[in-house]
């Protein structure tokens, strides 16, 4: 055995040294900074380290765990998203605090909130005159701020960044070339277009004589909205704003006509704010910011508009059993979750499967509903199907057989024993069971004392044994 051990050494040691494979060969050329195949490792191992860091770079590992912690309650530890009552855990949006600004600010109309949900993913219907205003602005912030956050805890993996990144590049494009909607003319000769938020209609008015009805104040909002001097007498602020009836685009009024732009800690109104196009160009992308989220969530929008359709035409005992549905429906997924547990609180039955039945098919046998049998010592059959099979059972026979009763076809549906009773006492009624029989019944008595019925005295007699 010993000889044989060194002759299979030896031969291991022979095939290491010949080096079939080449690796001897290629362990040897690294040891001198080169492969065999002529590619220096070193080279190799940091464009594999620089891979290596860039892929860690683009994805960040985790949080550091102490070695103490307790890493089986880390591993079972949830992420906890917050969404309000009204969000439905991410399903729904919840812009109560959006529509409350929007009904009571001077750019917004007292609509119901079913309306509202169909406006605010349109801002261009906003009249341009209102939207400079700082309420208008901190309305537009705030609903941007809100369905950013609303996406990041819906759609974690949505990279919003770079998609607001491209809403700004593509936005500066058609703003410069005056494509936005709503935005298509931003300068201050646009506003001198009569349009449909012009305060005052020129179209009724041919002489500047006849605008001086109209009051110093009236003139003097309609020549703010347009951008020009407020200031001078009745008939100068009317023969001012005739002006912009009378003139176009392509031949301009004169600068001196226009207010000059003001310091930002002097300006105060919309008319003033109106001469800020950096202003104007800001508004412009908040509402393209809030368009393109507005077509991201569209789904989400269009099941708010069904759930408030529906809460409306719902009672407040309809809504607290739904929500106690949900509530309900919400235990069962999360505690299915849990070593394969099965939460049953409608204590539907179990299938083959080792799983309890669908709720669909527990409605199709109604087995909902349940049967009491007094017969089979009060229990309980649910379902008509096993309410009907019992009835052949062993244990509703026995029943039937201690109150003396036949089991048959005619005590179907009875479980009541006073029914059971009464039915066999008039089913022996009507078969004359309890009429009298004289030829049964009547007694007849010997003279040694013997008592016979009539007709077992009648035969005796007759063969002279008695």
């Amino acid at each position: 055995i010993l000889k044989l051990t060194l002759i299979l050494v030896l031969a291991v040691k022979v095939e290491t040294y010949e080096d079939k494979d080449g690796a001897r060969e290629d362990e040897i050329a690294a040891l001198g900074g080169r492969t065999a195949s002529g590619v220096n490792v070193y080279c190799a191992f940091y464009d594999r380290l620089k891979e290596i860091r860039e892929y860690h770079r683009k994805y960040p590992p985790g949080p550091l765990v102490d070695a103490s912690a307790d890493y089986e309650a880390l591993l079972k530890a949830k992420p906890v998203i917050s969404f309000s009552g009204e969000e439905g855990a991410g399903r729904y949006l919840d812009l109560h605090d959006m529509y409350n600004q929007y009904i009571n600010s001077k750019f917004g109309d007292r609509v119901e909130y079913s309306v509202y949900l169909d406006v605010f993913s349109h801002p261009e219907k906003v009249p341009r005159r209102l939207k400079f205003s700082r309420q208008y602005m901190k309305y537009m912030e705030a609903l941007l701020e809100y369905l950013v956050n609303f996406l990041q805890r819906t759609e974690p993996l949505q990279d919003l960044d770079r998609m607001l990144s491209k809403v700004e590049v593509d936005f500066e494009e058609q703003f410069a070339d005056g494509k936005v909607i709503g935005w298509e003319s931003h300068g201050q000769e646009s506003k001198l277009v009569p349009s449909e938020h012009t305060v005052i209609d020129l179209g009724y008015y041919t002489t500047a004589d006849e605008l001086t009805g109209v009051g110093p104040e009236k003139l003097k909002e309609a020549l703010g909205a347009l951008g020009l001097k407020v200031g001078g007498t009745l008939q100068q602020r009317a023969e001012r704003l005739f002006l912009t009836k009378v003139r176009t685009l392509h031949s301009p009024l004169d600068k001196k006509h226009f207010a000059k732009p003001l310091h930002k800690g002097r300006q105060n109104g919309d008319a003033k704010a109106t001469q800020e196009p950096d202003s104007a160009k800001q508004i412009a992308l908040t509402e393209a910011k809030v368009k393109k989220l507005c077509n991201l969530l569209d789904e989400a929008i269009e099941r708010t508009k069904q759930n408030i359709e529906k809460k409306q035409a719902m009672t407040y005992e309809e809504m607290e059993e739904e929500r106690k549905g949900e509530e309900e429906r919400a235990e069962i997924e999360s505690d299915e979750e849990e070593e394969g547990a099965f939460h049953n609180p409608l204590n539907l039955p179990m299938g083959v499967d080792g799983k309890p039945i669908p709720y669909w098919l527990y409605k199709l046998h109604g087995l909902g509903q349940k049967f009491e049998c007094e017969i089979c010592r009060n229990k309980i059959y649910k379902g008509r199907r096993a309410f009907e099979r019992h009835f052949k059972e062993p244990q509703h026979q026995d029943g039937m057989r201690c109150l003396g009763i036949p089991n048959t076809k005619n005590f179907n549906e009875i479980t009541s024993i006073k029914e059971a009773k009464e039915l066999w006492q008039r089913i022996q009624e009507r078969q004359g069971v309890n009429k009298w029989k004289p030829e049964v019944e009547e007694e007849y008595e010997d003279g040694d004392g013997n008592v016979y019925n009539k007709k077992t005295y009648s035969d005796l007699k007759r063969q002279g044994l008695i």
